[in-house]
């Protein structure tokens, strides 16, 4: 009579049959929840780049366009002697060249702009229904 105390019964012995010991489950909950730990913050970190890439590139542009308007200045203000002090053409070639880097200075603030753009603001987003769907997913929903 003593053997038939220390058994499980039938139906019980049935209902745990191929299950996971629950030390087991909290490894393997614990090892899942790491690789998606991880796996975010690798997706937070390639996209933070990306977008810090782009800012750069946008702001190394006007910087590039700032030089060139500091040179038109330049040529600007020696046109304006030039026409002044010395009625001759050379002038018109100052006044020539001095377009041409506007030109370039426009070009360069407008795509500068444009980059810059891509990159503001620094947000990354799929961080926000990743991380939704990560907490359903806890909780065992569907997302």
């Amino acid at each position: 009579m003593s053997e038939h105390k220390t058994a499980l019964p039938r139906e019980r012995r049935r209902t745990t049959r191929g299950l996971r010991p629950l030390p087991q489950l909290t490894r393997d909950a614990t090892a899942q929840l790491k690789r998606l730990l991880t796996a975010e913050l690798a997706l937070f970190k390639a996209e933070m780049t990306a977008k810090a890439k782009a800012a750069g590139i946008g702001a190394g542009m006007l910087v590039g366009a700032l030089v060139f308007v500091f040179f038109a200045l330049g040529v600007l203000v020696t046109a304006a002697v030039f026409a002044f002090s010395l009625i001759v053409p050379g002038w018109l070639a100052a006044l020539i060249v001095a377009g041409i880097l506007i030109v370039v200075a426009i070009i360069l603030a407008l795509i500068g702009r444009a980059m810059l753009k891509r990159g503001v603001p620094p947000v990354p987003d799929d961080l926000g229904p990743e991380l939704k769907a990560d907490a359903q997913a806890l909780r065992g929903e569907q997302p």
